[in-house]
């Protein structure tokens, strides 16, 4: 990696946005990486938009405020889309990875989208298939691993089982093993 990842992600309370920004940074962090991962809240409410941001880099990182240039912006809800300015800060480089069952180029037109890298993947779909509900943080983990730089899917499924081998049964565990790998598997850029 030569410069700092960025990472913005949109949720809405309680899609487990600030769990994914704060849990891949820890992964970061197992790779050798330096990192940052938290929140930003709006109202603290179930289903209220929220931010949470990602930092990775092989350098210390300096900097201690939001992310307002991402490099990857991934978005939990894409109604968000009709709420939020979720391309805000970006540039031509910027990859955006969204939680729909629309194709990349079925979004760009739903949401007139010009530019950009745009991934989907369907992670309501998968979490719901694989944890029983809807959860789609994990799943969205997966598709990161598939398009950024940073962290290796098998450092990220290590990782998950280490973490969560302290909270959750072996089969909640490897519920979100599996919901990681499908969505690195099905995540569909252009």
């Amino acid at each position: 990696m030569e410069k700092m990842l960025e990472i913005r992600w949109h949720g809405r309370g309680g899609q487990g946005a600030k769990t994914a920004a704060t849990l891949l940074a820890d992964v970061a962090l197992s790779e050798g990486k330096y990192s940052q991962g938290f929140p930003e809240y709006g109202p603290e409410r179930m289903g209220a938009p929220m931010r949470g941001f990602t930092r990775i880099s092989d350098t210390p990182i300096r900097v201690h405020c939001g992310i307002y240039h991402p490099g990857i912006i991934a978005v939990l809800d894409e109604t968000l889309f009709e709420v939020v300015d979720i391309l805000e800060g970006a540039s031509e480089d910027t990859k955006l990875v969204v939680n729909t069952p629309c194709s990349p180029a079925e979004l760009r037109v739903k949401y007139n989208i010009k530019g950009y890298h745009v991934f989907t993947v369907e992670a309501t779909l998968i979490s719901i298939e694989e944890l029983g509900r809807d959860m789609p943080n994990t799943p969205m983990l997966g598709a990161l691993a598939k398009i950024a730089s940073a962290p290796k899917l098998d450092t990220l499924i290590k990782d998950l089982d280490k973490k969560f081998s302290h909270k959750f049964s072996r089969k909640v565990i490897d519920d979100n093993i599996r919901a990681v790998k499908r969505a690195y598997e099905e995540v569909k850029g252009e």
